[in-house]
């Protein structure tokens, strides 16, 4: 007993602090802070808490089909939070002390970035406590600059949480769906490919995910809590005060971020070598507001138009002029999403998904292709391609086709049609992507074939606006392409229709020339998951721990790809007319993360070393002719090399710009965005100077001149036979006035 009546009076007293420390914690409430509400706003409450619970129940199985150990968690906070956010809209906390009133409104300014941050990194797949230090005051700084330029401005914090709220969810959910379909972060060079996007949208699945249904909570509180809360009665002096602050703040940190080197010096950059490693350890806002620095296209150190000559001349005057000048049809496929994921690491299949390409080798030149992008991004690949140029040397995440093919520039196209090729351009997809009508005019093509060509446009339409089920098209082109009922795999066209209409052009071409196209295909472009009934799946992964289905379905695409290149190689084995043909991958798929990680040997994506990420960046390239040429096999060689390799093994005469290229592939045979690798293995990335850098600063300028540089454009180098930058201006002029007189003919049909 001595021992119990020892410790009885301690606890006691400790008991009596605690109701004493509730009941003044009780008057302080009840003596400051008051509810109230009216029938609208409890009615809301209520309606607003069934609909979201409805929706929660319905989208349950988003958190109960994941594998991760919290989702029981995680769902019981989705459960309740529709009863939370009821409410908050039923009710309102009013504050009868103007001081407690003030000292609130401060916390709450400085809270409410840290709760819009919370929804934010929950849509970029990162919880907030998961952060890296730098990477929470990163967010919490940008988010807060945001509320400071609208109060600055308005000198409301209602109007700042309600303006700048659905525009970070916004941002931040699209970086979440484009993260999920191709595996890169959401960039702000993506608007201006909103056209491309919205033309493959509907092949992917919106189904909302765990992470965008609590986000979504979320921002449904914090726009909640926006409408309730009100700004105090401040003195005149202390809003004036107050407004100046926050404007002159965000005034300040702008411009000292937009316009000098301080920050950049201070290591406050994106994550230039790794997009997906930035947005994971520093955030979604932070890093895409960051991205929006380098969209201008600054003029590199020490550019002067009148060098470029010499840049190239020093590197090809040793070569000695070839007189055996050859004009074979020259034909190039930049074939969707094509390539051999065995680059990534060793994994089984029940059997070989590219037999095919694998068995050429006679008149075969082949290796592996290095290209700028994974899982999106096309265009880039096929702008490196055409021109010669390096996405490297541009603004990390910039597309050129949408920002600066804005005049006529040289390319292949102008190489081959100075030495009479007709040239024709041919995507069995909408025209519109990225902006392809007008680049392909400004290269010079003659003519560009795309969907619309092939099928009344208004099925798509048809399609696009009823359905998104493949099966739905496929109806579509059986009623009123009977004939054509294999045009289709899933809801895009077959690589073997794809050859059937090029080998049509081919065969009811002008004779009198040597022919030249350039074909993007379509029928491995992402959405594996969609299923089906004219595309049956017949490869499967027998090696990994767990079944994936968009890798065994993006597999299975490959095969049918090989099968259709097989036929079509097998056509002009039996033309006479010597004919090249050139066949690429644009980029790797869009496929499980998981899968990759596994065959790859890491747990985490963003932790690849340069060697590693480099492999994600490979897609294989076949050179092939109908008559003698030497084999060869090339082990690394990016993109940007490609097409002057094609050239020059067809025999055409090639520009000082091609000759330039050539020899420098055979020092730093790859160049791309993650880095570039020289011709003894070594890998580098763009951060670290070496013996290179001079020979690459060089390679800059004299792509800047041809991009850029349009009025003192170096016409010796870029141009063969005469031809200039004026005189394919003036070819540029004949194409539009050849599609004025079509339309118009068209108008007058009709």
């Amino acid at each position: 007993m001595s021992f119990i009546s020892k410790f009885i009076p301690p606890f006691i007293k400790v008991e009596k602090n605690i109701k004493t420390a509730f009941i003044k914690f009780n008057n302080f409430l009840k003596n400051n802070f008051y509810l109230t509400s009216s029938k609208a706003s409890r009615m809301t409450g209520i309606v607003s808490t069934v609909v979201l619970t409805v929706f929660i129940v319905i989208f349950n199985g988003s958190f109960v089909n994941q594998d991760y150990s919290k989702k029981w968690f995680l769902l019981s906070v989705a459960t309740f939070s529709p009863i939370i956010i009821g409410l908050v809209m039923a009710f309102k906390i009013n504050i009868k002390s103007e001081k407690l009133r003030k000292f609130f409104f401060v916390v709450l300014f400085l809270l409410m970035p840290i709760i819009t941050m919370t929804m934010s990194e929950c849509l970029n797949s990162i919880w907030v406590y998961d952060m890296t230090y730098l990477g929470f005051l990163a967010n919490y700084t940008v988010i807060l600059l945001l509320y400071f330029f609208v109060f600055a401005i308005s000198g409301s914090l209602k109007i700042s949480i309600l303006s700048i709220t659905p525009v970070i969810y916004g941002f931040a959910l699209a970086h979440s769906y484009i993260s999920a379909f191709r595996g890169t972060p959401f960039i702000p060079m993506d608007f201006l490919s909103i056209t491309t996007a919205i033309n493959v949208g509907n092949t992917y699945d919106y189904t909302p995910t765990d992470i965008i249904i609590l986000a979504t909570l979320m921002f449904i509180l914090i726009m909640t809590i926006g409408v309730k809360v009100s700004t105090p009665k401040f003195k005149l002096l202390t809003r004036l005060i107050s407004r100046i602050f926050t404007g002159v703040f965000f005034s300040v940190v702008i411009f000292t971020f937009y316009f000098t080197p301080i920050f950049t010096n201070a290591g406050i950059q994106p994550d230039f070598w790794n997009q997906s490693r930035g947005y994971r350890n520093y955030g979604f806002v932070y890093n895409f507001i960051c991205n929006t620095k380098y969209l201008y296209m600054s003029v590199p150190n020490g550019y002067n138009s009148n060098d470029v000559g010499n840049y190239v001349s020093k590197e090809v005057e040793k070569e000695k002029p070839s007189s055996d000048e050859k004009k074979p049809n020259i034909i190039c496929i930049m074939n969707e999403s094509l390539s051999d994921l065995k680059v990534l690491g060793d994994f089984k299949t029940n059997k070989d998904y590219m037999p095919f390409i694998r068995s050429l080798k006679k008149n075969t030149v082949k290796g592996n292709l290095y290209v700028p992008v994974i899982g999106a991004g096309t265009s880039n690949t096929e702008f490196e391609f055409l021109t010669g140029h390096s996405t490297s040397f541009l603004p990390p995440g910039s597309n050129a086709y949408m920002l600066y093919i804005k005049n006529p520039i040289a390319s292949m196209t102008s190489t081959l049609i100075s030495q009479g090729y007709s040239s024709m351009a041919f995507h069995p997809y909408y025209e519109s992507g990225w902006n392809r009508v007008s680049v392909y005019k400004f290269m010079g093509f003659d003519s560009f074939k795309s969907l619309e060509d092939l099928i009344d446009i208004s099925i798509m339409d048809d399609y696009m606006n009823n359905s998104s089920d493949p099966d739905y098209l496929q109806y579509l082109i059986n009623k009123n392409y009977p004939s054509q009922k294999k045009m289709l795999i899933r809801q895009y066209i077959s690589d073997s229709y794809n050859y059937k209409v090029l080998i049509d052009d081919f065969e009811n071409r002008d004779k009198s020339k040597p022919f030249f196209c350039f074909n993007v295909t379509m029928q491995n472009h992402g959405g594996y998951t969609t299923t089906a009934s004219n595309f049956s799946p017949n490869i499967k992964i027998t090696s990994t721990k767990n079944e994936y289905v968009k890798t065994t379905n993006y597999l299975s695409l490959i095969k049918k790809s090989d099968l259709a290149f097989k036929e079509l190689i097998n056509y002009f084995k039996k033309v006479d007319e010597p004919t090249v043909i050139c066949m690429f991958g644009d980029h790797q798929p869009s496929i499980e993360t998981k899968f990759i990680s596994e065959v790859i040997g890491v747990d985490d994506l963003s932790k690849l070393t340069i060697e590693q990420d480099q492999n994600r960046h490979v897609t294989p390239f076949i050179i092939w002719a109908n008559y003698d040429i030497k084999e060869k096999n090339i082990d690394k060689l990016s993109v940007n090399y490609l097409s002057s390799y094609v050239l020059d093994i067809a025999g055409v005469k090639l520009t000082k710009y091609n000759k330039y290229l050539i020899n420098l592939s055979k020092t730093i045979p790859v160049i791309d965005t993650v880095g570039y690798i020289d011709k003894d293995n070594n890998y580098y990335k763009w951060s670290e100077s070496s013996k290179y850098t001079e020979l690459l600063q060089d390679y800059e300028k004299i792509q800047y001149n041809n991009i850029f540089d349009y009025e003192n454009n170096n016409a010796n180098t870029f141009f063969v036979n005469g031809y200039s930058v004026e005189k394919l201006a003036d070819i540029v002029a004949q194409i539009e006035e050849k599609e004025a007189l079509q339309n118009e003919t068209t108008e007058e049909t009709k």
